[in-house]
């Protein structure tokens, strides 16, 4: 197991946690200034930044739905697939941890600690679909920008855009979580554990079949 690939993991996790549930609490603590655009943009700027610092060391996966599809068409043995995701979630309880003594815990409270949930109107179903397509997109960008060979070297700029496009479309509906850590954590720190298999099943299901799709389909 390569145990720097699992410190930076962590890291860049941790800081995509810290950063997006700052974000939401920034937007309560503002009045709404922040704004959905905000949000999206811290969230994709957090996973540019740190995909581009930690590729080198362990490929910046930071998801563990993307860790998940790239298992699944090899790219990742089991040892190190199961200490990454370990790594993430890690990551992520830590960061919810940790942004308790940052933010206000009346401001963490209204916001649910930033945990990823149903929007006013929206079933399970939609939200599964939605998680399920827009993870779709972000394993989809991460393996053609990231792990194809003939990728550019830019993969930390387009995967930070598809996580930023993802909440503009999906934060309204499914609170677009794309990644289980950026569920499990702030859930677990207090937001509570509502509808935590769609957060789970969904990435995980569109993470592998845009890995096999990408892999069997458009790299050879």
């Amino acid at each position: 197991m390569n145990k720097k690939a699992l410190v930076a993991e962590f890291i860049g996790t941790f800081t995509l946690i810290f950063i997006g549930v700052g974000s939401i609490a920034a937007d309560q603590i503002t009045g709404g200034k922040v704004g959905l655009i905000g949000i999206a943009l811290a969230h994709g700027l957090a996973i540019g930044v740190m995909v581009s610092a930690t590729a080198a060391v362990s490929g910046g996966h930071l998801n563990p739905a993307v860790t998940i599809g790239l298992w699944f068409v090899r790219k990742i043995d089991n040892l190190n697939a199961i200490g990454y995701v370990l790594a993430q979630c890690l990551g992520a309880i830590f960061a919810a941890f940790l942004i308790k003594f940052a933010v206000p815990a009346n401001i963490l409270t209204v916001v649910g600690m930033g945990t990823p949930s149903l929007g006013a109107g929206i079933s399970a179903t939609m939200a599964l679909v939605t998680e399920i397509i827009l993870t779709f997109f972000l394993v989809f960008v991460v393996y053609g920008t990231g792990v194809d060979v003939r990728a550019p070297k830019c993969g930390g700029l387009f995967i930070g855009l598809a996580v930023a496009m993802g909440v503009l479309m999906g934060g309204p509906i499914s609170g677009a979580a794309m990644n289980p850590a950026r569920y499990i954590g702030p859930a677990l720190l207090g937001g509570g554990l509502q509808n935590w298999w769609i957060y789970w099943v969904g990435p995980i299901c569109g993470g592998v079949l845009a890995a096999e799709i990408y892999r069997y389909q458009l790299e050879k």
